[in-house]
């Protein structure tokens, strides 16, 4: 964005729908910035090339790309693997752990909402060893510490075999979007990395047959016990900045869960969190922003010069908690309302 970019209206109370400054409509009102957005309300899409939506609450898609001159490029892109390159959890990860406790004839069955609350501890390792500390250990299992962990590992392996024999047939598709990112930082050389605690084997599987074996060699996979302390930790997020060469500051996450949002913006990165089957009622106020996915075009949501915008924006409010405009370092106006979640925080609240 162009510091001589059109700057947008100042906010006001009024609800005037003959403001030509303001759309106001039953329920909501839209403001404009010098981003590109498009929202569609009930069939009636509304399209501005000059002042454009930056924050909507209310149903539909909006879609966030920068306009004017180009923002700096994020120096890494840094993408979760569970829930943010594939939905997999549901129909992936579960019904490959459930495939396993059967194999094994634990007695042990995950259904879906059991699973939902098993994501709140990160990896398959630990959140087995969790919940059968909670419910109890299946008969088959040993009875000492080391043994049991040993037991534990077992199942994961198999666990993760089942796992990649599904992505390998291909039954779970990329989410809308990813590649299309993907392909967008490495054309422009941002270094691409996944950083996730499912296991290295698991990840490689899905960025390598799903992405593609051209896009996986200039990818870097973080993942599994690479690190002692996972996720909230943000020892994964650190590992991969300090690896890749770059400044965290300087790296855009694209996360699906709290726990996953708490580690980046406990490494000093900016956070996009795109909700997924398991994620869609989490907080996510930490956000830099928050869209259902990324989207393919025509229901494109957001794209890479919009993850530049995040590193350079700066935003405050007025005592009376009213959003008013900002301008950064390079003179860049600013508007921006609704979904204000916070100091130097954007965050569309998509309903």
């Amino acid at each position: 964005m162009a510091a001589n970019a059109i700057s947008p209206p100042p906010l006001t109370t009024s609800t005037s729908s003959s403001s030509p400054k303001k759309l106001v409509t039953a329920k909501k009102t839209l403001l404009f910035s010098s981003s590109s957005c498009s929202k569609n309300l009930g069939g009636l899409k509304l399209s501005i090339k000059k002042r454009n939506l930056i924050s909507v609450k209310g149903f539909g898609v909006v879609r966030c790309m920068a306009s004017g001159a180009p923002s700096p490029l994020p120096k890494a892109l840094l993408f979760d693997c569970d829930g943010v390159l594939v939905d997999t959890e549901k129909d992936g990860h579960r019904i490959s752990f459930n495939d396993t406790f059967a194999e094994k004839e634990l007695g042990v069955t995950w259904d879906v909402d059991l699973y939902g609350e098993l994501l709140k501890i990160g990896g398959g390792k630990e959140r087995m060893t969790a919940y059968f500390n909670k419910v109890g250990w299946p008969e088959k299992a040993p009875t000492s510490e080391e043994e049991r962990k040993t037991f534990i590992a077992s199942l994961h392996k198999r666990k993760t075999e089942l796992f990649m024999a599904l992505i390998e047939k291909k039954l779970l598709p990329l989410r809308p979007g990813v590649a299309k990112l993907v392909d967008q930082a490495l054309g422009n050389g941002v270094k691409v990395a996944v950083c996730s605690t499912s296991n290295e084997k698991a990840v490689s599987a899905v960025v390598s047959f799903l992405l593609g074996p051209e896009r996986a060699e200039n990818i870097q996979i973080f993942a599994g016990d690479v690190v002692p302390r996972k996720k909230p930790d943000p020892a994964i997020y650190l590992l991969a900045a300090e690896t890749l060469g770059v400044e965290p500051s300087s790296c855009v996450v694209v996360e699906d869960s709290a726990i996953g949002l708490a580690a980046a913006k406990a490494a000093g990165m900016k956070c996009i969190v795109t909700k997924s089957g398991y994620t869609g009622d989490e907080d996510f106020v930490n956000a830099d922003a928050v869209f259902d996915c990324i989207g393919d075009p025509p229901e494109e949501r957001f794209d890479l010069a919009f993850c530049g915008t995040l590193l350079e924006k700066q935003y405050v409010r007025n005592k009376l908690g009213l959003a008013q405009e900002a301008r950064n370092e390079s003179g860049i106006k600013m508007a921006f309302g609704l979904g204000w979640a916070g100091q130097d925080k954007w965050w569309p609240d998509l309903g």
